[in-house]
């Protein structure tokens, strides 16, 4: 009944502006000042939000009722319809994809309800379904049905005992780590939480993160053909290597076109700038480019094909040295050895590494590999990531200390955004004309936009000592800008990291 009090409390916010028509509401809403618009919006979030929970669990029941053994006493074949889903998309005109979405959602939110593991003893409790925190997520409305399902489909399920049942530490892992999620969802897009997820998943399960990366590799596959139009075409499947080593040629190709690092050098500016009066198109631009590789092949200069910067790979991998818990992420890229590719690592076994590009997960054995290939260049940080200082010494970050931002940071911080470490500027926090140092734990990663931003908008981003960083808008309201969950599982080892290491609540 809560769910229906409080949506009924959000269409009251909405007030009489359901009650007009297309044009009229139109006309009501342009009278709206801005943060009148701002509220209307969120109000209308918030009743779609309590919306989606209510038809995700529908669909779910509807799915129960119209199961393959019904046959066609099933509810959705009673109604010419052949399964759930598409019985679900006629009521709802969502995609096929979606309607079997909501499907999953609703479905996970009835398993944790009444989970099925039975009780190990005589008077013991049934144990709650690892994926419960979805659930109350969800129904408190701090979740999205896609929140929910990306970040279900990420994490899959704890890896299984012999005996087929997952063991108890697992069920407790991926509980933890799904509450985790949950909590960050306010400040996640929902293609982070379900990269996030999975790179979770594979910090807790590195045996089925190197099975899942082989099985990749054997799904690779290229194939070209002509169409009836005399057009000829192609497809590609990628593995974890081939699709790293490609986006980070085309992002290096491309980048100032898609939003980039502004460029300090006047031979690197005039190139961006150039490249970006272009007339082609980026996919002309990529294809141009794809067909300029390949008829260079091995012989390629680099400054002709990839611009003033060869592109490479760049992957971390954390290791633990040992008596103060640090951590030592190390990285080299092809720049520094002449190669296509790039490795992080240290000394020792343990979990595989992740790209610094999409945080995308690869394999101890890869890693090893890329190591003989390659060379590594260790970065010294604490727990929670934390890298080197350089003090004043220089106005602008060294390349060691942008590896160590790209390391801690993953990625742009400000709140809600995911472009990757390569798209992004490091941004003293402490003005450097007004004493700023230039310091790893004074420094921060934005994209373009958002350094643009910053400065341009009386945005200011500050922090007290090494805690977590606050972004504070012009009106005065603050933002903790959490480090990334996938990032703290890394730096915390494979257990979950504990509670002052997760975003706040």
């Amino acid at each position: 009944m809560d769910n229906f009090r409080e949506l009924r409390e959000q269409v009251a916010v909405l007030g009489g502006l359901l009650d007009e028509g297309a044009g009229e509401l139109a006309d009501a809403m342009r009278t709206l000042g801005d943060e009148q618009l701002v509220r209307a919006l969120e109000a209308a979030a918030r009743a779609v939000r309590s919306l989606g929970r209510i038809e995700a669990v529908g669909a779910g029941i509807l799915a129960e009722r119209s199961t393959r053994e019904s046959g066609h006493d099933g509810l959705a074949q009673t109604r010419g319809h052949r399964t759930s889903a598409e019985f679900v998309q006629a009521i709802t005109g969502a995609s096929r994809a979606d309607a079997r979405q909501r499907i999953r959602v609703g479905q996970s939110v009835l398993d944790a309800a009444d989970e099925s593991v039975a009780p190990r003893g005589p008077g013991e409790a049934r144990a709650a379904a690892w994926h419960a925190p979805l659930a109350e997520a969800l129904m408190r409305g701090r979740l999205s049905p896609a929140q929910s399902d990306a970040i279900r489909r990420g994490l899959g399920e704890p890896p299984t005992a012999e005996g087929g049942a997952a063991n108890e530490g697992s069920r407790g892992d991926w509980s933890a780590a799904a509450e985790q999620l949950a909590d960050e969802a306010a400040h996640r897009t929902v293609e982070e939480l379900r990269s996030e997820a999975r790179l979770i998943r594979d910090r807790l399960d590195p045996d089925g993160a190197e099975r899942r990366f082989l099985a990749r590799h054997e799904a690779r596959a290229f194939r070209s053909w002509t169409d009836d139009e005399g057009r000829s075409r192609a497809s590609i499947c990628f593995d974890d290597d081939g699709h790293a080593l490609v986006r980070s040629i085309f992002d290096a190709a491309l980048r100032p076109r898609r939003g980039g690092p502004r460029f300090v050098d006047d031979t690197e500016r005039e190139a961006a700038t150039a490249l970006a009066d272009d007339p082609r198109t980026n996919d002309q631009l990529s294809y141009d480019l794809l067909v300029d590789l390949l008829r260079a092949g091995a012989f390629a200069d680099a400054k002709v094909v990839h611009g003033t910067r060869r592109a490479g790979v760049r992957v971390v991998s954390v290791i633990d040295t040992g008596a103060r818990g640090a951590r030592s992420p190390g990285g080299a890229d092809a720049d520094s050895t002449g190669g296509a590719g790039g490795a992080v690592s240290g000394v020792g076994a343990g979990p595989g590494g992740y790209t610094e590009d999409g945080l995308v997960s690869l394999p101890r054995r890869d890693i090893d590999r890329r190591i003989c290939d390659t060379a590594a260049l260790p970065v010294e940080v604490s727990t929670r990531g934390d890298p080197l200082n350089v003090g004043r010494e220089r106005r602008l970050f060294t390349p060691a200390q942008r590896v160590a931002l790209a390391v801690r940071d993953g990625g742009c911080r400000w709140s809600g955004c995911d472009r990757p470490a390569s798209y992004c500027e490091a941004h003293h926090i402490d003005a450097y004309s007004q004493d700023g140092r230039t310091d790893i734990d004074r420094g921060i990663l934005l994209c373009r936009f958002h350094h643009m931003q910053l400065h341009h908008s009386a945005w200011q981003i500050t922090r007290d000592g090494r805690s977590d960083f606050v972004l504070h808008d012009p009106g005065g309201r603050s933002i903790t800008l959490a480090p990334r969950l996938a990032l703290t599982y890394a730096f915390a080892g494979v257990d979950p990291p504990p509670r002052r290491f997760r975003p706040a609540a």
